[in-house]
């Protein structure tokens, strides 16, 4: 099964470097792609970034979820030297990336 795709602010991690699973474009995701968080779910977790060109490559990891006592809240355990840009990720039958898609007034 594939890991659903979730947005996550990546600069909202809790002190033990989990990522808070609470944030708005969070929710909406989790919502839209209706996705129930539970111990031990793995998720494709990303975050808005551009490459040199301004084009849009959001970043993304695999982060387990978890349930943080100490602040009521779902978190999830990534590998913070795992996190890869999305072109990365994708690359075609000749080893080539897919060009980033462009964002913005062209």
């Amino acid at each position: 099964m594939k890991r659903p795709r979730i947005y996550a602010d990546f600069q909202n991690a809790d002190a033990e470097g989990r990522l808070r699973l609470n944030c708005v474009g969070t929710t909406k995701d989790l919502a839209r792609k209706n996705v129930v968080l539970q111990p031990g779910t793995t998720l494709t977790l990303y975050s808005d970034d551009a490459d040199e060109e301004g084009r849009s490559d959001d970043l993304q990891v695999t982060g387990v979820v978890e349930y943080s006592e100490a602040e009521q809240c779902w978190v999830a355990r990534v590998d913070w030297h795992a996190i890869r840009h999305a072109s990365e990720s994708y690359p075609d039958h000749h080893g080539q990336h897919p060009p980033p898609v462009p964002v913005g007034p062209s």
